[in-house]
C-alpha cells in the first residue's frame, strides 16, 4: 500500500511588525474646524514614535468622532468625567499622570480661558488641574477672539505657569478672515512636541509661535535618467540656519536638495530633487513668518531630459537645450497675502560681491540678502566655514569669517531682533 505523503509543514508566520512607543501624549481635542485634522496630527505624532492617548471635549466631537481618533491612535476615547467604567479602569487622576505631556490641539479661546482660571467642569479641564506633566497648547481661533485682551491675559498668565504654545499660525480662516489664529500644521506640531520630549524644548525662545520656511542644498535637473545638472552646494549652510531657528523657538520646515547631512532634530524636513519639486514644496509650506532660502537652486535644465540614457557616438557630444528655472525667492516675494514677513535670500558669488548682491536683491524683491564668495579661493563649498555680508534696501554690513554654524546662530539673533522690534534693523 502505497505511503501517504509527508504533509508539509506550513511556513512559518511573519512576526507582526512592532513598533515601540517610548513616549506617550495626551492629547485633548477641543471644539473647532482645525478638529479635523487631529486624525493626521496622531498619525504625525506616531511617525515621531509618540504614541498619543486621546481626550475628546463634547465641542470637539462636532467636528471628528471617537471612532476616527481611536482608529489611528489604537487606543481608547476618553470623553466623560462621570464615567462609572473609565473611573474604574483608569480614573481621571491616573489618566492625567501616566503620559509624558499633554497637548491641547485644537485648543480653543474657552479651554485656554478655563485652563488660566482654573476651571474644571469636565473631563479635560479636570485633567489639565490635576496633571503633573508638561502642557502644550496649539490655539485655533478666530484672528478677533485670538487679538481680545481678556484671550492676551489668559495666554500671559498661562505662559507664566510654563505653558508652551505651538502657534498659532497665520492664514486663512475657516470664517474667511485672515491673520493669526489658524492651528499649526499637524506635521509642524508634531515635530515640536517630539523635539520637546527629547530637549525641553519645544515652543520656547524667542521665535517662539512663529513658521519658518529654509531651503537648503543644491538641486539636481535631470539630463536623462543617469547625469543631471547640479552645483557644489554641500547644504551645511541651510542645515545650520534650520537648526539655529529651531533652536529659537521657531516652527520649522526645511525644503532640501539632495544632500548627505542627517535631518536636524525638531525640524520638519521635506526632500526634493528638482528646482521645480522645490518650488512646489515651498508654495505648500506657506504661509511662513519668515523664510530663507539658502539653497543654491540650479538657474537652468534641459528642456527635453532623455528618456534613456544618452550614449557617446560618432557625431560627438549631443546638443542640449536649456530653459530657465523657476526662481524661488522671486516667486515667494510676489505670493501676495501668503508671502513671508521677513524674506530672505542667499547670493553666492565669486567677486564684487556687494554690487551683485544689490542688484540680485533689487531683482528679487526680497527683505535681506546675505552674499557670499564661493569662488575655488574662498573654500566655501563644503567646508564649515563662510565669510557673509548681509545687503539690505539701504546699508549693508560684513560679518567676520566663522563657523556656519555661528553665522545660522547670529542670523536667527538677528531674525528674532526683527520681530522684536517690529521690523526694525
Amino acid at each position: 500500500m502505497p505511503k501517504k505523503p509527508a504533509r508539509r509543514a506550513k511556513p512559518a508566520r511573519p512576526a507582526a511588525a512592532h513598533i515601540s512607543m517610548q513616549r506617550r501624549v495626551l492629547l485633548i481635542v477641543t471644539g473647532g474646524i482645525a478638529a479635523y485634522k487631529t486624525p493626521d496630527l496622531v498619525r504625525r505624532l506616531k511617525e515621531n514614535g509618540i504614541a498619543a492617548r486621546c481626550v475628546l471635549t463634547k465641542g470637539g466631537r462636532e467636528f471628528v468622532t471617537p471612532l476616527a481618533l481611536g482608529a489611528v491612535s489604537g487606543d481608547k476615547v476618553y470623553e466623560d468625567l462621570f464615567s462609572l467604567t473609565d473611573e474604574h479602569e483608569m480614573g481621571h487622576i491616573r489618566l492625567a499622570r501616566e503620559t509624558d505631556a499633554v497637548l491641547i490641539a485644537p485648543a480653543s479661546a474657552d479651554i485656554m480661558a478655563k485652563t488660566a482660571a482654573g476651571v474644571c467642569d469636565s473631563l479635560a479641564t479636570t485633567l489639565l488641574l490635576a496633571t503633573d506633566k508638561p502642557i502644550l497648547i496649539a490655539p485655533a481661533m478666530n484672528v478677533r477672539m485670538w487679538q481680545h485682551a481678556a484671550t492676551k491675559a489668559n495666554v500671559e498668565t498661562l505662559r507664566k505657569r510654563g505653558v508652551l504654545f505651538i502657534g498659532p499660525e497665520e492664514g486663512d480662516m475657516a470664517c474667511g478672515e485672515w491673520g493669526p489664529g489658524r492651528m499649526t500644521e499637524p506635521a509642524d506640531i508634531a515635530a515640536a512636541v517630539a523635539k520637546f520630549l527629547k530637549t525641553g524644548a519645544a515652543a520656547t525662545g524667542p521665535l517662539a509661535g512663529r513658521h519658518a520656511l529654509v531651503t537648503s542644498g543644491p538641486t539636481w535637473e535631470a539630463l536623462d535618467p543617469v547625469r543631471f545638472i547640479a552645483n557644489r552646494s554641500s547644504g551645511k549652510q541651510g542645515h545650520a540656519i534650520a537648526r539655529a531657528l529651531a533652536a529659537a523657538g521657531a516652527h520649522v520646515t526645511l525644503v532640501t536638495g539632495p544632500v548627505v547631512l542627517p535631518d536636524p532634530d525638531g525640524v520638519r524636513t521635506i526632500h526634493v530633487e528638482s528646482a521645480r519639486e522645490m518650488l512646489k514644496a515651498c508654495e505648500k509650506a506657506l504661509p511662513a513668518d519668515v523664510a530663507v532660502c539658502a539653497a543654491a537652486v540650479a538657474d537652468w535644465r534641459a528642456a527635453q531630459p532623455a528618456k534613456t540614457k544618452i550614449k557617446k557616438d560618432a557625431k560627438g557630444p549631443p546638443a542640449v537645450a536649456l530653459v530657465e528655472n523657476p526662481d524661488i525667492l522671486k516667486t515667494l516675494a510676489r505670493a501676495g497675502k501668503r508671502r513671508p514677513k521677513l524674506l530672505i535670500g542667499f547670493a553666492a558669488e565669486t567677486g564684487d560681491l556687494i554690487r551683485k548682491a544689490r542688484a540680485k536683491f533689487k531683482a528679487k524683491g526680497c527683505d535681506w540678502i546675505f552674499a557670499n564668495d564661493v569662488s575655488a579661493i574662498a573654500g566655501v563649498f563644503g567646508s564649515d566655514l563662510n565669510t557673509v555680508h548681509l545687503v539690505t534696501h539701504d546699508w549693508a554690513e560684513s560679518w567676520p569669517r566663522a563657523s556656519k554654524d555661528e553665522i545660522a546662530r547670529r542670523l536667527a539673533e538677528r531674525i528674532a531682533d526683527f520681530w522684536n522690534k517690529k521690523g526694525g534693523r
